[in-house]
């Protein structure tokens, strides 16, 4: 899915419960690209505070996302296309990942509360608890016009998703 040597780094993004990581991983195998799941990546502290029903702030985010767009970054390095999984629901979040991949793709997830509250509700090992996610659905800002990115229903039948994203790519590059 590679052409003229360039390598390919996508972002699978939205709120909790809308796909990112079964879209992700789908996509990655469809593309032959290794798969990140950003959330692996974030501290103990991090996690202790969103399991105990805190939201996370940007200073905790900060940090995080240096980190995954570092780890994005070393993979280009080592020529290996990448598809993350990682919420980036602001734009200077997304903007942040950029710093480090200035040509990162983009998959934004969109998705309901009605949608994604029953998927969190019935995960083992959440993260991130049901009372969480109206959070992220408060600082959420959808891919604007000018980034390089695709908008899809979550609702959608993964296989479909991957499907639109594999075609869209390939009339792309």
């Amino acid at each position: 899915m590679t052409q003229d040597n360039d390598v390919l780094s996508i972002v699978v993004m939205g709120v909790s419960g809308s796909g990112k990581t079964t879209i992700g991983l789908a996509l990655s195998k469809n593309i032959g690209c290794t798969f990140l799941d950003a959330d692996a990546l974030h501290t103990p502290d991090n996690i202790k505070k969103m399991t105990s029903g805190h939201a996370l702030d940007d200073e905790d985010r900060w940090p995080w996302l240096q980190s995954v767009g570092e780890c994005i970054k070393a993979y280009e390095e080592d020529h290996l296309g990448s598809v993350t999984a990682c919420s980036s629901l602001r734009r200077s979040y997304r903007d942040v990942l950029r710093n480090f991949v200035p040509d990162l793709f983009f998959v934004y997830l969109g998705g309901s509360l009605g949608l994604t509250a029953p998927r969190v509700e019935t995960r083992a090992n959440n993260v991130l608890p049901r009372a969480l996610l109206g959070s992220q659905f408060d600082v959420l800002e959808p891919l604007e016009a000018d980034e390089v990115g695709l908008c899809v229903d979550a609702e959608k039948d993964p296989n479909e998703i991957v499907n639109l994203v594999v075609r869209h790519l390939s009339a792309t590059t």
